[in-house]
């Protein structure tokens, strides 16, 4: 049994499902994981809305597929930061959002969405913070020659990648690794913890 069902199953009396609105720029890989976490009874959640900021973003389309409002926040509308934090905060307000997870949202945000959803914004980062922050994480540790490297949920803060931990996977760097080899096995590493860490940082804010 994984970690999601043992904790689906000791919370399965209770009514409360945590209301989430994700960001999105890419592909929404992250997306998809919690929304199947939440198809399968493992995550008591709704996904209210996506919002993404790129018109070609895949993100869109996994957000179809399962029936969640998509809704496009193009930054280069906007002449600051803080207006697009405002635009969004905005959105998550309309749709009720309990929980902010970013899925790989490509945005430097500003105080003005911190302030806004206090210790209630997720984020997940492909290395082991506070190792190799930043982007191009992955790339980082491969080239510096780490043994071990891995993913990170934590909470965001105004300092990048530096919020308090939640959750970490450890991935072992194998000898015959390409740098692509790595990226897929964090990734399906960020596919497991990401919804776990949802789901007990739910918990943590409801009691």
């Amino acid at each position: 049994m994984s970690s999601l069902e043992i904790l689906s199953n000791s919370t399965s009396s209770s009514n409360s499902v945590t209301i989430l609105g994700v960001l999105a720029s890419g592909s929404g890989s992250n997306l998809e994981a919690i929304a199947n976490a939440i198809a399968k009874g493992q995550l008591q959640a709704q996904i209210a809305v996506v919002i993404y900021n790129e018109s070609d973003a895949f993100a869109k389309q996994r957000a179809e597929k399962f029936g969640i409002p998509a809704i496009l926040v193009n930054h280069r509308d906007y002449k600051s930061r803080k207006d697009l934090d405002r635009s969004i905060i905005e959105l998550l307000n309309q749709h009720n959002v309990d929980l902010v997870i970013m899925a790989g949202w490509m945005r430097i945000v500003t105080q003005v969405l911190i302030d806004a959803f206090p210790e209630r914004i997720l984020n997940i980062h492909p290395s082991l913070l506070p190792s190799f922050k930043g982007i191009h994480a992955i790339e980082q540790a491969f080239t510096y020659g780490v043994k071990i490297t891995g993913c990170t949920v934590h909470l965001l803060s105004l300092e990048v990648d530096s919020g308090k931990i939640l959750k970490q996977a450890a991935v072992p760097v194998l000898a015959n690794d390409t740098l692509e080899d790595l990226q897929k096995r964090i990734q399906v590493q960020e596919h497991i913890i990401y919804p776990l860490a949802i789901a007990e940082y739910s918990q943590t804010l409801a009691s």
